[in-house]
């Protein structure tokens, strides 16, 4: 009898409780909308002015021979860093999966130095594959550089001071910046003339260039030269913090022209000097102006510091 008036009370009051749990989840939503913002900048002013605790260089090794907790902690960093570095190939992938769309447009563009994709010529079957994915990849890495360095400082964020993780935040749109500049001064400035230079030199004339060799040299021209235009900002950023110092880069530019030098013959995917002096000639000049923000940014970091009182004897 008493499972009958249960059974019958739960038949009875199951429209009453179905509604007092829907209301229940309906208030829990509004207020977890209404309260996330502030919770949200609540978190992240956190984060963002938490001081870290500062050990010195030799203690940490110290403690890393010694100590298994610091040995496990730094497996623990090792895994987050590579967390950060999957959802950076993930935003990669997606970006490039992206740029197939637009990729033969983009080809079309690159291609109008040399008269349009009709002047060249391809001398396999999967050729054309090959340089559609190239040109897709470097479409791709553009798009998702703001992601990638997003992840990166995310990484970094937790060992930096809150003025070092804020202007590292403020930098994430300047290296996009710096990036698209990068990669429009070399289309429009430098391109040009090395294909005119390169199709017509020593009076042999390429009408019909391979597309492979042709998409090879310039993804690689503007990726590098686009990657090397990130350089000021980079040192600015070191300097700022502390770890560069502008009177060394001013005392080491010979050295600097050498491995610009190195780095150019690298780069570049033919043997003639012309194209490895045009990859030079913009690092060069980006490393002087380097040096400049480098002056700037340790004149902004320096402080006067407190005058010592000789002790009373």
């Amino acid at each position: 009898m008493r499972k009958f008036f249960l059974g019958l009370w739960r038949v009875v009051s199951f429209p009453f409780r179905a509604v007092w749990w829907i209301l229940t989840r309906l208030f829990r939503t509004i207020k977890w909308i209404v309260t996330f913002p502030f919770c949200a900048i609540r978190g992240i002013h956190r984060f963002m002015t938490a001081v870290p605790e500062e050990h010195p260089l030799g203690d940490t090794f110290a403690d890393l021979v010694q100590d298994k907790n610091a040995r496990q902690s730094l497996w623990d960093q090792i895994d987050a860093f590579r967390m950060h570095l999957l959802r950076a190939v993930i935003g990669l992938a997606l970006s490039a999966g992206i740029a197939f769309i637009f990729a033969q447009q983009i080809m079309e563009f690159l291609a109008q130095p040399v008269g349009g994709l009709a002047q060249m010529q391809v001398l396999g079957m999967t050729e054309s594959i090959g340089v559609f994915m190239q040109v897709a990849l470097l479409c791709g890495f553009a798009f998702s550089l703001p992601y990638i360095v997003f992840e990166l400082w995310l990484f970094a964020a937790p060992g930096l001071k809150p003025r070092e993780r804020l202007f590292g935040l403020i930098a994430i749109p300047f290296s996009t910046l710096l990036f698209v500049c990068g990669i429009l001064f070399t289309y429009f400035f430098f391109l040009p003339p090395a294909v005119d230079f390169l199709r017509n030199f020593a009076g042999l004339r390429l009408d019909h260039p391979q597309a492979k060799l042709y998409f090879t040299f310039v993804t690689n021209l503007l990726m590098w030269i686009g990657l090397s235009f990130e350089f000021p900002l980079v040192i600015y950023a070191l300097t700022a913090i502390g770890f560069v110092k502008p009177q060394s880069l001013a005392r080491q530019w010979r050295l600097a022209i050498v491995i610009i030098a190195v780095a150019a013959a690298a780069i570049t995917p033919t043997v003639d000097p012309f194209s490895m002096g045009l990859v030079m000639l913009p690092m060069i000049g980006l490393y002087f102006i380097s040096i400049g923000l480098s002056f700037i940014a340790y004149a902004g970091r320096r402080k006067p510091e407190p005058e010592v009182e000789p002790e009373a004897s």
